[in-house]
């Protein structure tokens, strides 16, 4: 039979055990309210507005892109072989002109005179040898003398031929075919022997020499397609071929010359500044995405894709760059939407509204304030 007493410590043991069962349901109830709330604040944020561009196939190049100065690898400076005032300038910058053409015409008087000076003295020893031919015969003059007035004539005769190539040189001609770059003279000016007097260049090739880095020495090769654009001709591209590759690197800078050459028109000129770039391989059926989807944060190469509204990381592995595009070759396939404008604000999972998508990216509507859940809840 129980007693009062042991009726009375039941019941406080009961009462506690009542009471710390309420405390464990009230703290459950409290947490789990916390959660949700925080998980209904992360699915109220909205959406993070993007640009995407899909994963396509096509070709892409390998290249390497330098810069150079053109060049002619033909031209000549016209030099007066002869002194005197130049009494006629028949061309001017810019002309046309085929080797032999007569460039400027200089006095001739002074030569003009050594040639009727020296063809009078080439007469007469001419007259004297071939009566000598006929004294000597009778033997009224000995074979030495007759010797002497042949030395003399073969003498006068070779004056004679220099003075006639003097006057000639009166006359300056183009030593090769091209366009007259330069002119140093103007008529009435006194030209110096051996004097520049023109400049020439042979513009039907023009040439581009870079240096390169030594590590493109095993893909640079002669033959090879080259591309090239000058600041000077916005939108214009001209065709060419490597010509040459030197065999050994210098040692001081770490490059090897490369000679392109082109073929020369009336817009391209000696002296423009091009941009030259070199082809050295091909893929023909590559996935490509554009560089601007290439995130830079980390060692690890990685682009936004967007799935179901929502942001992924996806590491990738990089091929060739082909200007504005890259070749993907591991970790995207055809058609996958890469974010190409509004990454710096995206994380992993994050919601996005692509920008000019025909329909919105998903998004969660807000969950009810915990008020009005409350009121809703009241009688």
């Amino acid at each position: 039979m129980s007693t009062p007493h042991a009726i009375a410590s039941a019941g406080r043991v009961l009462t506690g055990a009542a009471l710390l069962s309420a405390a464990l349901v009230l703290s459950a109830c409290k947490g789990g309210g916390g959660d949700a709330q925080a998980k209904s604040a992360d699915e109220a944020q909205p959406p993070v507005p993007v640009e995407t561009e899909q994963v396509t196939r096509r070709s892409v190049a390998a290249s390497w892109v330098g810069t150079a100065a053109l060049e002619v690898p033909r031209g000549a400076d016209v030099v007066a072989k002869t002194s005197g005032i130049a009494l006629d300038v028949l061309v001017e910058e810019g002309d046309q002109v085929r080797a032999g053409q007569p460039l400027v015409r200089l006095d001739p008087d002074r030569a003009r005179l050594a040639v009727q000076q020296s063809r009078a003295t080439m007469g007469k020893l001419d007259n004297s040898y071939r009566r000598a031919q006929q004294l000597v015969g009778q033997q009224m003059i000995s074979a030495n003398d007759l010797d002497q007035i042949k030395f003399d004539l073969d003498n006068a005769r070779a004056q004679h031929e220099m003075a006639q190539l003097e006057l000639s040189y009166t006359t300056v001609t183009a030593p090769i075919s091209g366009v007259i770059s330069q002119r140093m003279i103007r008529t009435g000016n006194f030209v110096q022997i051996n004097t520049p007097i023109f400049s020439i260049v042979d513009n039907a090739r023009i040439e581009a020499t870079l240096n390169v880095p030594e590590r493109e020495l095993r893909v640079l090769k002669r033959g090879q397609p080259v591309r090239l654009s000058v600041d000077a001709l916005p939108g214009e591209v001209f065709e060419g071929v490597v010509e040459r590759v030197a065999p050994v690197v210098e040692s001081r800078s770490g490059t090897f010359r490369v000679v392109c050459a082109f073929e020369g028109n009336e817009a391209l000129r000696p002296g423009m500044f091009g941009r030259i770039r070199i082809d050295y391989d091909q893929r023909a059926d590559a996935l490509v995405i554009p560089r601007s989807a290439l995130l830079e944060d980390g060692d690890e190469t990685a682009v936004f894709v967007v799935r179901d509204g929502k942001a992924v990381r996806m590491p990738v592995t990089l091929g060739y760059v082909d200007g504005a595009l890259i070749e993907v070759r591991d970790g995207l396939a055809e058609g996958d939407a890469v974010v190409t404008a509004g990454k710096v604000a995206l994380r992993e999972g994050s919601a996005v509204q692509v920008v000019g998508a025909d329909t919105p990216a998903a998004t969660p509507e807000p969950a009810a304030p915990a008020a009005d859940a409350a009121q809703g809840d009241a009688p």
